[in-house]
């Protein structure tokens, strides 16, 4: 069994990382992080990764990366997972958006939520600490 990620190298992203992890050495399971566009390849990706390991003190979650599908969206990708039959829950980020907001503008993560066979857990960024 699995829990997959999603990824965006966003507070976001980050916050969806550090769940992800505690979410995965909680259940025993692997990790499967479904990386936006060519967001894998890019050297924050492992400094990401790494502090949300640490912060989740999970040292024992093998990670698996899996680079999004060509010609699919992030969020199509991820909806795909949802139905293996592996996939025990899907992690995603979310930002904080107003009523009207919602209602203006459509969600990739919104469609997520809706369309996952599997249960989605959403996570909200951290909050920063005023300086």
């Amino acid at each position: 069994m699995s829990v997959v990620l999603s990824y965006v190298p966003t507070n976001e992203g980050r916050g969806a990382l550090s769940f992800g992890f505690a979410e995965a050495r909680m259940r025993g399971t692997d990790l499967l992080v479904v990386a936006e566009d060519n967001s894998a390849s890019a050297p924050e990706f492992e400094l990401d990764l790494a502090a949300a390991r640490h912060a989740a003190d999970a040292a024992d979650v093998v990670v698996k990366v899996d680079p999004n599908e060509p010609g699919l969206s992030h969020s199509d990708n991820l909806i795909d997972a949802s139905y293996r039959d592996d996939v025990e829950l899907i992690v995603i980020g979310l930002r904080r958006r107003s009523p009207v907001g919602k209602l203006l503008t459509g969600s990739a993560m919104q469609r997520v939520l809706l369309d996952a066979q599997c249960p989605v857990t959403a996570v909200k960024p951290p909050v920063r600490a005023a300086v």
